[in-house]
């Protein structure tokens, strides 16, 4: 089994939080991942307003995301036998009811050059 973060990306309006029914729906996809021994990370919900990006040269601005219509929401690791297997995980999660989407990326370990 191999880790890859879920990367949480929403374009809808940063400082909302879910309503208590989609609360639910997500726990219980996360619950689902949970029982079958694949959650390596629950992870967390990321601050839309306690951001900063750091350029190159001392530049730094307000928050991570300048030229993009979208913004991390959070994130979690999952186990997978391949990143098919961690799409797979993904496409059941309920952000793409609310115009999310997920990005899927292995995390490497020292001497894994995939």
């Amino acid at each position: 089994m191999k880790d890859f973060v879920l990367i949480f990306r929403n374009s809808e309006n940063p400082h909302a939080n879910p309503s208590p029914e989609e609360l639910q729906e997500r726990m219980n996809w996360m619950g689902g991942i949970a029982a079958q021994n694949k959650l390596a990370d629950k992870g967390n919900r990321l601050s839309a307003t306690q951001a900063k990006t750091v350029h190159p040269n001392d530049v730094v601005t307000d928050g991570p995301y300048t030229e993009i219509k979208e913004f991390i929401s959070g994130y979690l690791i999952v186990k997978a036998a391949n990143i098919e297997e961690a799409v797979e995980l993904a496409k059941a999660n309920p952000i793409f009811k609310t115009g999310g989407n997920i990005e899927v990326r292995a995390v490497l370990t020292p001497g894994d050059n995939s």
